[in-house]
């Protein structure tokens, strides 16, 4: 297949996890350009997947007739700029999660959009991991009948990844926008729009993150149902699954995990079986790319190629990524004063 839909990456982080795609025979993306502020990093990885143009300055991707896409993986407080230069720039957006730390530029992404007509995609990971999407696909066939509850959960000790991202002691906001979106965009995408927040919060003082790292939230979707969010990471790691969901409805109940590097399991109970055995599928760990995320990015590299060449609207796209956001900005209100707060939904 002619490979000819090139991509810019700003940011070779989580943003490494797309090089993987200039081997994939079936995808037309190719990326061909590569910015991070350490040249020395940046060239290097150039060199050792032949991408022939890196840069210190993401304007200089922009500016490239032969990027069509703009993939932004910078810290997550740079969102903002980077896809919305992007945007005027002319280029398609994939902007990893969270798409932006403010409901402000939330609002002025999704105007972007729509003002541009260009493609945006949230790289939302768990929408892509095998083991949630099958428990998405159980639940809107209707095996676990009417959900009554549900809930997420995102538990990763801070001191383990904080070498690798020392800007968040600079954007301590983080760790809701970029942790808790995690599995409140999860159950936003199960269960619909999210009505109502209460979160509480607190710091462990395990690290030197200056704000709470440790959240729990709970909502109600606009069907009435509702959850509950763990987001956990001023802690000791438990001995539990990074990522989990437990969906629980009235023929059947679900729990959903996902360890970084050792894969997960899917655990299901129906209420017809006769003494209600409990079903477990293994899924293999997929190793590929930086974070263990390589096969999950080549998914949703592949909708977004599909919604390139077909004009499909991307799932996640920009309103999907504002309400998660306003969800996360919902908590931080919520934390910060005891009560009850309603999300922006209008987007």
């Amino acid at each position: 297949m002619v490979k000819d839909i090139g991509i810019g990456v700003i940011g070779i982080g989580m943003g490494s996890t797309l090089l993987a795609v200039n081997r994939e025979p079936t995808s037309r993306f190719v990326v061909r350009g590569l910015c991070a502020r350490s040249a020395e990093k940046v060239s290097a990885l150039a060199k050792e997947w032949d991408v022939p143009f890196w840069t210190t300055d993401y304007r200089e991707l922009l500016a490239r007739d032969d990027i069509q896409v703009i993939g932004v993986y910078s810290p997550d407080h740079l969102h903002a700029e980077h896809a919305a230069a992007a945007l005027e720039a002319g280029k398609h957006v994939i902007c990893t999660k969270p798409m932006v730390t403010s409901v402000e530029d939330a609002e002025r992404l999704v105007k972007l959009v729509d003002r541009t007509g260009l493609k945006f995609l949230v790289g939302q990971t768990m929408r892509f991991e095998p083991q949630f999407a099958s428990a998405k696909r159980m639940l809107d066939d209707g095996d676990l009948g009417n959900v009554i509850w549900a809930e997420a959960h995102y538990v990763h000790d801070l001191r383990t990844f904080a070498y690798a991202t020392p800007w968040r002691l600079q954007a301590p906001q983080d760790l809701m926008y970029g942790g808790a979106s995690h599995p409140i965009d999860l159950l936003r995408w199960l269960l619909g729009d999210i009505t109502e927040v209460h979160c509480f919060s607190n710091r462990s003082g395990l690290s030197e993150y200056p704000l709470d790292e440790n959240f729990v939230i709970n909502v109600r979707f606009a069907n009435g149902q509702i959850g509950r969010v763990l987001a956990s990471f001023g802690l000791v790691h438990p001995p539990m699954p990074m990522m989990g969901l437990g969906l629980y409805g009235t023929k059947g109940s679900l729990i959903a995990d996902f360890t970084d590097k050792m894969g997960g399991n899917v655990k299901v109970v129906f209420e017809k079986m006769e003494t209600r055995p409990t079903g477990v599928f293994a899924f293999p760990p997929e190793t590929e790319g930086a974070y263990g995320h390589g096969r999950t990015v080549m998914r949703y590299l592949a909708h977004f190629e599909d919604c390139l060449l077909n004009n499909k609207e991307p799932v996640p796209g920009v309103r999907d990524g504002a309400k998660s956001v306003a969800v996360c900005a919902a908590a931080w209100e919520s934390a910060r004063t005891g009560q009850v707060v309603r999300p922006r939904r209008d987007f």
